[in-house]
Order: structure tokens, then C-alpha cells, then sequence
């Protein structure tokens, strides 16, 4: 069944709500059935000891909308047909994408070249025509448009079909240097991104743009990358989402190439050439699976057990089944306290059932 306009934009305007994350979106349209509900229902979840989760004016909902048709992009939001797959798949999918250009690229196979900004003319090489042969196999290339094996993998894929997954807006050239790279990425493949039309990216939107560089890929490639990079967290965040992790061997001279030696030992796939991912791709794997059932609530929580769930959690992200053991709870009652003291600023809701403060 699909979305009326009104519940398109409750769900925009849930998802741009100060404090309400993928998790905290996923849970509240668990527990009410739709975004118009829970846009309803939040004034009473929030608690008169924290700072509220106040949604944003219908005025600056629909100046989002706005700019988007300005531009001619196209806003998909989780519920929508023709929202990408893979993403839908994720525990939990990222609420609303904004897209330039095909946004039927993003229901093809795919798969993600990630790596080194400055990178190596070899590596730009690998980046490039591994890329050609991907798309020449099927397959849509993704990556984030950053310098070097980014620019290099949109290139290759150019002619065939590639996806670049933005930090900032949909409008948000960054570096400003591919300026005509963006232009023909508009034009003959899709720009994609989670953030507000208009934002220019900041440090904290490059994981969320990962992951979904990753959500929407049977595997990620690593062609060259230091221990402490981007590209490295893509492809554990691509291993925690059931992806399959490829990585480029490089020398040990090389400090770029410590990052795909490091996988390696891991037990990322040796890469090659296209061969070895298509052998990989031929091997019968198992993606993870959201919940097959949606976590019940009670209406009413006492204060009593917020507090007690509030005491439990640290820095260290902490997983939910983990704080009902020790408190011998129903996981609904601690995923609902979980939910509110994340609405008052209490509790930080993290993917994969975690918590922290």
C-alpha cells in the first residue's frame, strides 16, 4: 500500500525532529502504525525532567520540500516504492533519502569502491577500471564523490550506471573541484543523501553517509586506505550489515595500503580483479534480517524503570536484551524506556540494539 502525501510528510517532518534518529524513527512507527500517530503522540512521551524533542514548524518542513523540487530531486522515504531495497533491509534503515538523477540505479545490484583521498595514480588505475568492469557486468558502482579512488570509481562506472552518496545535501558540492563530476553524475547516474536539501556537510554526517554507502551494496571494495580512515569504517560498518568486504593487497611500503592488508588479516576477500568478486558473489550468503515482528510497547512507563534503564547505561554502547537481563524486564518495556530517555536527551539509540549516554 502506499503512502498518502500527508504521511510522506509526517514522516519527513518525524525524521527532521531534534533527538529522533533511524532508531528512535523505526521504533515510533513501530509503536503508533504511522508518522502522523506518532507526530501526535509525542508531546506525552516527553517528561517534564527532560528537554523535549520538539518537531520542526510545518513552514520549514515545506521550505525543505521546496528546494528539493527547485532542484528537481526526488525525495523517497522509507515506506515508498520505490525506497531502495538494500537500505529497507538495514537495522535501521535511514528514514528519508533525497536523489538527483536515476533514482532507479538504487534497486540495481550494486557495489561500493571506497578509499584513499590522496590517492596513488595505481590505485586511481585499479579504482577506475575496476569499476568499467563492474558496470559492464551489471552492476551500479557506489561511492561518496570524495578525491581520489572515489572520483576514480565514478568515472570508470560513468557510462553504466553509479551511485554517489553525499555527507551534506543533494546540492552540496564537496570538494568544490568536482563541480562537473557532480554535473554529469546528475545527469547520467543519481546523487543521494540523508541530510536536509541545503546543509553543507559536517564531520558527523560522513558515518551516516557510510553506511549507506555500504546499506546499498552486496559488497565494498577497499582500494587503498590508512588504519584510521572513512573507507575502513565503511567496510566494518559493510561487515556488520552482513556485506561482503573486498580489499586491494597492496606493498607494505606503501602507508595506504596498510588499511586493505589490515582487512585481509581480518578476513575481507583478496580483490584482485572482477573475478574474485563475482566467485564471492556466487558463494550462498545470508544478509541479516530486521525483526520479522515489530517491538510491542506499553502505553505507560513508570519512572521508576527509566531511571533504573537510565542507570545501566555508559559510554560504552550497551545492548538493549543485555540491560533487560540485568534488570529481569520485558525487552518491549526496556526498548520503550530506551525510546523515551532518548527523546529527553538521556539515551542515544545506536543501530544494531545498542544504547549509550
Amino acid at each position: 500500500m502506499s503512502l498518502t502525501p500527508a504521511e510522506r510528510f509526517a514522516r519527513l517532518r518525524l525524521a527532521r525532529t531534534d533527538r529522533i534518529g533511524p532508531v528512535a524513527f523505526t521504533q515510533l512507527l513501530a509503536r503508533y502504525g504511522s508518522a502522523i500517530a506518532a507526530l501526535d503522540a509525542l508531546p506525552g512521551l516527553i517528561r517534564k525532567s527532560g528537554a523535549a524533542s520538539t518537531p520542526p514548524p510545518v513552514e520549514a518542513v515545506e521550505r525543505e520540500l521546496a528546494a528539493g523540487e527547485a532542484l528537481g530531486a526526488r525525495l523517497l522515504v522509507l515506506g515508498d516504492a520505490g525506497y531502495p531495497e538494500m537500505l529497507a533491509a538495514l537495522d535501521p534503515p535511514p528514514p528519508i533519502l533525497w536523489t538527483r538523477g536515476d533514482a532507479g540505479l538504487l534497486n540495481r545490484p550494486c557495489v561500493a569502491i571506497v578509499g584513499a583521498r590522496i590517492a596513488s595514480a595505481g590505485g586511481q588505475r585499479i579504482a577506475r577500471g575496476l569499476a568499467q568492469q563492474l558496470g559492464q557486468a551489471g552492476h551500479v558502482v557506489v561511492s561518496g564523490m570524495a578525491r581520489g579512488i572515489d572520483a576514480a570509481a565514478h568515472e570508470g562506472a560513468l557510462p553504466t550506471g553509479t551511485v554517489a552518496v553525499l555527507g551534506g545535501g543533494v546540492s552540496d558540492i564537496y570538494p568544490p573541484e568536482h563541480a562537473d563530476l557532480y554535473a554529469r553524475l546528475t545527469e547520467r547516474g543519481c546523487i543521494v543523501s540523508e541530510s536536509p536539501v541545503g546543509a553543507r556537510a559536517q564531520a558527523r554526517d560522513f558515518p551516516r553517509r557510510n553506511r549507506i554507502i555500504s546499506g546499498l551494496s552486496r559488497g565494498v571494495v577497499v582500494v587503498e586506505a590508512e588504519i584510521r580512515s572513512g573507507s575502513l569504517i565503511t567496510a566494518r560498518l559493510a561487515a556488520e550489515q552482513g556485506r561482503d568486504v573486498f580489499a586491494v593487497p597492496g606493498s607494505p611500503l606503501d602507508p595506504r595500503a596498510r588499511g586493505p592488508n589490515e582487512l585481509l588479516r581480518q578476513g575481507a576477500i583478496l580483490c584482485e580483479g572482477i573475478e574474485d568478486i563475482e566467485r564471492a558473489f556466487h558463494t550462498l550468503r545470508t544478509l541479516r534480517e530486521p525483526p520479522s515482528e515489530p517491538l510491542r510497547f506499553d502505553d505507560e512507563l513508570d519512572q521508576a524503570l527509566l531511571d533504573r534503564v537510565a542507570a545501566l547505561l555508559s559510554p560504552t554502547p550497551t545492548p538493549r536484551d543485555e540491560i533487560a537481563r540485568a534488570l529481569n524486564a520485558p525487552a518491549a518495556q526496556v526498548a520503550a524506556a530506551l525510546l523515551e530517555l532518548s527523546l529527553i536527551g538521556r539515551a542515544e539509540l545506536l543501530p544494531g540494539g545498542l544504547a549509550s549516554i
